[in-house]
């Protein structure tokens, strides 16, 4: 009888796309590397009721937008670290009462690993385990350079960490060293390809040597985008990913400004990056390692209080990316990057912060050779 196949779980929370880019991509290196394994990719709020599943996937996106004084407010506060035992016994009773579905699906299935790159996931996971209802071995994928408390969960075997920084402060926060590895937040591997920049630019319709800048947004600051977009269009060529932003797709497409590529969803980022020089984006922590991956010099735009301010800080220290709080100054900053030691100390500042092959080192060091197929 042939013998059982070693399961893994990669579990995610649909909070913003980054969790869910993060679990595809250790997912889907597992399921081409690994055939000796059963692999699932859950997201754990589809096994949670109707209205906590709405409220922690819109409730964020309404607080950005609508009412970001509370967000700040709402992140300082569970930060404070001599709160953080009740803050997180609030977040984990919560958690616990509104996804019983989830609980019990990892009961039954019961792996033998489970790969988390959202700290609720992982929270659940460690509790059942605690509680001998499971014994999975449980690895924690930080998916941000900054580390909120929430995501140090008691009963996590391995934490993955974007960089030397980011194990720095899960060592300031009581995490033993020897449970963290800092080998990237693991990202799609087709960010790590060679791409053919002048074949690329003749398809996609760009001027072979005019300067390119990729502008990309989430799912707020539409004025501060389209303010930078109108703003470089007359002296660069501007590529503009909307993503699900219709109403900046609407607003950009009629202005009709010459310099200005327009595009809705992709799923060919990786191209656009490829022809790019610099990104103007949001500090999301999968666009910085994606971007990075691509020799992306990044400009940070109106980041959000918490981890998006904390992930520019990060960058930073270690010499990369500039952050900006008022696009007028935009066009300038670029200009003073292209000075030629410029360039050289910031690809060689990039050079030591990128992680492009992330996912294959944390698949490979979980799931080592006995997961591969022989031969």
């Amino acid at each position: 009888m042939p013998a059982e196949k070693m399961k893994i779980i990669v579990a995610y929370a649909s909070a913003g796309s980054g969790h869910r880019r993060a679990a595809e991509a250790v997912y889907n290196y597992l399921k081409e590397n690994c055939p000796k394994a059963d692999i699932a990719i859950i997201d754990a709020l589809e096994k949670a009721n109707f209205f906590f599943r709405l409220l922690y996937t819109g409730g964020y996106a309404f607080l950005i937008n609508h009412a970001l004084w509370a967000w700040r407010l709402g992140f300082w506060i569970t930060s404070i670290r001599w709160l953080n035992r009740a803050t997180k016994f609030f977040n984990c009773w919560i958690n616990r009462v509104n996804l019983n579905s989830f609980f019990g699906f990892l009961t039954r299935e019961n792996p033998e690993i489970i790969i988390s790159t959202h700290f609720l996931p992982s929270e659940i996971a460690a509790h059942l385990r605690n509680k001998r209802k499971i014994r999975s071995s449980i690895t924690t994928v930080i998916t941000d350079f900054g580390v909120h408390p929430f995501w140090v969960v008691e009963g996590t075997d391995t934490y993955i960490a974007a960089c030397a920084s980011t194990k720095q402060e899960l060592i300031r926060q009581k995490v033993n060293a020897e449970k963290i590895r800092d080998t990237g937040i693991p990202i799609d591997l087709k960010f790590s390809r060679p791409y053919d920049k002048k074949a690329l630019r003749e398809k996609l319709g760009i001027p072979p040597d005019k300067f390119t800048v990729l502008v990309s947004t989430g799912s707020s600051s539409i004025g501060a985008i389209e303010d930078a977009a109108v703003l470089l269009c007359a002296s660069m060529q501007v590529l503009v990913v909307c993503a699900q932003n219709k109403a900046l797709y609407s607003r950009l497409r009629k202005k009709a400004c010459p310099g200005i590529k327009l595009f809705g969803f992709v799923d060919n980022i990786e191209e656009l990056m490829a022809v790019s020089d610099i990104i103007v984006a949001k500090p999301g922590g999968l666009t910085i390692s994606e971007s990075l991956s691509m020799g992306l010099f990044p400009i940070f735009i109106t980041a959000i209080p918490g981890q998006e301010t904390k992930n520019a800080q990060v960058l930073a220290e270690n010499s990369v990316g500039l952050i900006l709080n008022d696009v007028s100054s935009l066009k300038e900053r670029i200009s003073g990057l292209l000075d030629p030691d410029r360039i050289k100390a910031a690809k060689e500042a990039i050079d030591k912060l990128k992680r492009p092959m992330a996912v294959k080192e944390l698949c490979d060091a979980l799931c080592g050779d006995s997961l591969r197929a022989s031969g």
